[in-house]
């Protein structure tokens, strides 16, 4: 499947079956979010799979969605942002090299037709304590995934490109 196919079919995926992920395809996804590009090729990022309902159960304090921890995987996308680069006037990185890292392995989980759903609305302490994750770690964002459960329709509301698009200059 092209790259442009795989973005117009990937949706965020709110219900899963109970099968669990074959571990071939799982470990494709991670190794997605590996090869990301990263400011400055540093690299400060970390996942974590949970596959433990126990340990689901405990993200639930984070986020309190039955769609979310029944899900067979969820990923968690950290940052170590003393490992980032800083942009000249002061901007840090990190959470954009873990965006970029957690997109290649939500549209590489899309193309064998598995279902993720980008997470930001999440409370981070939560996440922190049920992860018991050290003081200098970030999280970034969550996703769940799985075999979708349902079908969602094709493309949702999007802008269109000419409120977006500017040419030469503003």
């Amino acid at each position: 499947m092209e790259v442009f196919t795989i973005i117009e079919k990937r949706r965020s995926i709110r219900l899963y079956e109970k099968k669990s992920v074959e571990k071939e395809k799982l470990n494709r996804i991670l190794e997605a979010g590996r090869l990301a590009p990263s400011a400055n090729n540093k690299q400060p990022w970390r996942f974590i799979v949970v596959t433990d309902d126990k340990v689901k159960e405990k993200l639930r304090a984070a986020y309190d969605k039955e769609w979310f921890v029944t899900a067979p995987v969820i990923i968690i996308g950290c940052a170590i942002p003393e490992e980032a680069w800083v942009r000249m006037d002061g901007q840090e990185y990190w959470m954009v090299d873990v965006a970029i890292a957690m997109q290649n392995m939500i549209l590489t989980a899309t193309e064998p037709g598995l279902g993720t759903c980008w997470i930001a609305a999440f409370g981070e302490k939560a996440v922190r304590k049920a992860l018991k994750l050290p003081s200098n770690i970030r999280v970034v964002a969550l996703t769940p995934l799985g075999h979708p459960a349902e079908e969602k329709c094709p493309v949702k509301d999007r802008k269109p490109l000419t409120e977006m698009l500017h040419h030469e200059h503003w």
